[in-house]
């Protein structure tokens, strides 16, 4: 399936943007690693440091190719390899800041509900595993079409997330699952593809 102009467009204006933040987030752990890392984790350094030029030399392929993108697929798999590129620095970074590895789109669905009005209660889950590894999947699972404006991703949010909420359905939790998917994949939008912040998909959403 052919991108269209705008789509294309905004497409690769979003990788850019996140070519470019994984760049200076790149930078900035090479140079933390040189102040805490060379004199005494010396082996380490030179492991890291190899790491992280090999991830700014995969960032230059991936950028390389964005201007050539016309079809929705191969736009897809672009997006997979950087989402690959973004999981290798955070390898290296957690080698670097000696912590476990973040896990990255994480959601706390507690939070969200208490900011919807929710509350939240004792054994409400806490976090949500992951699943939304690319723009294309976070519109589908939203039901809007590839490269709709954030006003449009929003509106589609807060309907689907209003019919489905526990709180619309007399305390009726079994469409969490489904709650938990669109709120990852709004929340997946607007920080990775529109360049919000984490701090704003937890907002009150309606």
């Amino acid at each position: 399936m052919a991108l269209n102009e705008h789509n294309r467009r905004k497409f690769v204006a979003g990788m850019s943007r996140r070519i470019s933040k994984l760049r200076d987030q790149s930078e900035q752990s090479l140079d933390f690693a040189i102040e805490t890392m060379f004199q005494e984790r010396t082996e380490a350094y030179l492991h890291v440091e190899q790491g992280l030029m090999e991830v700014d030399r995969m960032l230059g392929l991936v950028e390389g190719e964005l201007e050539d993108i016309t079809e929705l697929t191969t736009a897809q798999r672009l997006e997979s390899r950087l989402e690959f590129i973004e999981d290798r620095f955070e390898e290296f970074e957690s080698e670097i800041r000696q912590r476990p590895r973040r896990r990255r789109h994480k959601i706390n669905l507690f939070n969200f509900f208490k900011a919807a009005g929710g509350g939240g209660g004792e054994g409400e889950p806490t976090s949500v595993r992951g699943e939304i590894r690319s723009s294309v999947h976070a519109y589908e699972v939203l039901g809007v079409e590839f490269g709709s404006p954030l006003p449009v991703v929003t509106r589609a949010f807060r309907e689907r997330a209003k019919k489905i909420h526990p709180d619309i359905r007399q305390g009726d939790r079994s469409s969490e699952p489904e709650l938990r998917r669109i709120i990852e994949a709004y929340q997946f939008l607007k920080t990775d593809y529109f360049g919000g912040t984490a701090s704003d998909s937890v907002q009150r959403p309606f």
